[in-house]
């Protein structure tokens, strides 16, 4: 875990050298300044020599004028380090998430990937800040302290040992139980994150049920659960406050006490009694740097791990030495294709899979909900791995192909569809960034998206809102499938990405698909007959099975399921649902 984040220092070695370096320069200056004022206490002010005060005067001067800038620029460079520190775990992190799998996005939630990035960076920055500053000027400012206290005075230093002692060994027991709390609270961040997002984007739906006042509720138990944890955290620590301040003034005391007989009995001098009582606060308030600094710790520690997790997570899926750079066609085969999310799941998601589909043909897959639709076209673009078996793409296993390259030749319109905020030609540029204005609006008419981004104000330049607020569904499934369209991709992958537009309209779409890309393979998974009758075969899945393939006529005659579905769907009742027949 050290190691992990150690590495992302890279440029800003030098100023996490240069702070600890300038903190000591800092705490030699302070610790000169009381031995000075001793001395012109003892033989300036007592002895009268006007001219030693002010010699001792100016050198106390450029002494406090060295140790202001050493401050400064142990300031500086250790904001700088810690910033900069921050940034790299942030880039690290962002970067290593985008070569994750689905698998490994799985394993992470939405909202812990957020606080990893937000919070916990921001405490690991806090704390490293602090480690560089106050880590090293506390010890370094008690130790020199209490030296020079014993080679003042032995007797009197003392006293100073065994309030070190004492509240060392206080700290030690209040950091040891406040700790599990300091762990626990970073997991409560991530419940606060996922609420937050959960009702932001899906604020319509929270309005149309009247659900606010239950997310306000679900919210406030977050919020509180979080408050809670820091409460029984911080009451720990607070108690170390009253009890330092107590053992300060305890040894004030003493110390005065004792020095006031000592220089009545001339074995100490008013001037070592004044340095004396300034290195007592010195070392006590150092004590007290070193507690905040073992809270500060303490909270990062959680944090660490949780970065480090995120950089040290590996992709489950890797390209091969030398992988294969070109996708010949769009040929699709399956050979017997077990498949499960969890390799360790007792039961496979698909099983036993066996397909041969042709370059340029059009596929129709269809089936209840459940039925793994969605994770048997998942696996042509490697997006997961199959358990068993091989996929090939243009005559190639899948495995052996480098993955960028595969993927932009075969393009999906996910079940979900995201738009980013920006232009409509931003967002479909993501299918090719160098497309020109007339290959963008001819993927858009090709995927019916043209006519109503013309009676747009501002046409193709309509600024989209973030997750395509301003859109409706269909809309949005069209500008998809314009994206998709513009990778040029030899495989064409629509998972149920036109269920949200009228039957008329997927009609245009399907015979587009047929008139002007012909020699892309094209699948189509949907719920509706109509969607994929003209297809020229139809996939029929049924509990992660092919129970039928075929054209249509083939499947009205031979298979069971097909036909109830074609029937319901066609007759009377027209509104029937898929997942009723079987």
């Amino acid at each position: 875990m050290i190691k992990t984040l150690g590495a992302q220092l890279k440029e800003f070695k030098l100023p996490s050298i240069l702070t600890p370096i300038c903190m000591i320069g800092e705490v030699v200056c302070e610790m000169i300044i009381p031995i000075l004022m001793g001395n012109i206490v003892d033989y300036g002010i007592n002895g009268g020599n006007m001219g030693y005060i002010l010699r001792t005067g100016l050198v106390m001067i450029f002494v406090a004028l060295l140790g202001l800038l050493s401050g400064c620029a142990g300031a500086y460079f250790g904001s700088k380090a810690s910033a900069g520190l921050a940034r790299n775990l942030r880039k690290a992190m962002f970067d290593n998430i985008q070569t994750y799998s689905f698998a490994n996005i799985d394993k992470f939630s939405t909202s812990g990937l957020v606080t990893r990035l937000t919070t916990d960076v921001t405490n690991i920055q806090n704390a490293y800040m602090m480690m560089l500053r106050m880590a090293m000027r506390a010890p370094a400012s008690m130790i020199i302290a209490m030296v020079m206290s014993f080679i003042i005075s032995p007797k009197l230093a003392s006293i100073y040992l065994a309030a070190v002692i004492f509240l060392g060994i206080l700290i030690i027991l209040v950091m040891g139980s406040a700790t599990k709390y300091f762990r626990e609270v970073f997991e409560k961040y991530d419940a606060l994150n996922e609420s937050v997002q959960e009702n932001v984007s899906a604020i319509r739906v929270v309005k149309s049920y009247v659900r606010e006042e239950h997310e306000n509720t679900k919210f406030t138990k977050a919020a509180k659960n979080i408050y809670q944890m820091f409460v029984k955290a911080e009451k720990r620590v607070s108690y170390m406050m009253p009890v330092n301040m107590a053992t300060v003034y305890v040894c004030i005391l003493l110390i005065s006490w004792i020095g006031a007989h000592m220089i009545v009995s001339e074995t100490l001098t008013t001037g070592n009694l004044m340095s004396l009582l300034t290195y007592c606060m010195n070392i006590l308030m150092s004590l007290m740097m070193l507690s905040m600094i073992f809270v500060m710790i303490t909270m990062s520690q959680a944090s660490a791990k949780r970065i480090a997790e995120v950089i040290e997570e590996k992709s489950t899926l890797t390209n091969p030495e030398n992988p294969v750079m070109e996708v010949a066609d769009g040929r699709i085969r399956f050979d017997h294709v077990d498949f499960a999310y969890n390799r360790d799941s007792s039961e496979p998601v698909l099983k036993d899979i066996n397909l041969d589909i042709k370059s340029g043909e059009t596929i129709g897959i269809i089936g209840g909900t459940g039925s793994a639709k969605s994770s048997l076209v998942n696996l042509i673009s490697r997006l997961y791995d199959v358990t068993a078996g091989t996929v090939e793409v243009g005559g190639l296993d899948v495995k052996k192909y480098d993955m960028e390259s595969l993927r932009n030749q075969v393009s999906v319109v996910l079940q979900k569809n995201v738009l980013f905020s920006g232009t409509i030609y931003e967002n479909l540029r993501w299918g090719d960034k160098n497309a020109t204005d007339e290959e963008v609006q001819r993927a858009c008419r090709l995927a019916c998206a043209d006519e109503f981004i013309e009676k747009m104000p501002d046409g193709y330049n309509t600024y989209i809102e973030q997750g395509g607020s301003n859109v409706s569904g269909g809309q949005k499934q069209r500008l998809c499938i314009a994206r998709a369209l513009l990778k040029k991709p030899k495989i064409l992958i629509l998972d149920d990405s036109t269920s949200a537009v009228d039957t008329a309209t997927d009609a245009k779409i399907r015979k587009a698909f047929a008139e002007e890309i012909p020699d892309t393979t094209k699948l189509i998974i949907a719920q509706r007959v109509s969607s994929v009758q003209n297809c020229d075969r139809i996939i029929v899945m049924d509990n992660g099975t092919i129970n039928g393939f075929g054209t249509h006529d083939e499947l009205l005659a031979n298979n069971t399921i097909y036909r109830e579905v074609y029937e319901s769907q066609t007759g009377a009742s027209g509104d029937a649902d898929f997942d009723e027949q079987k």
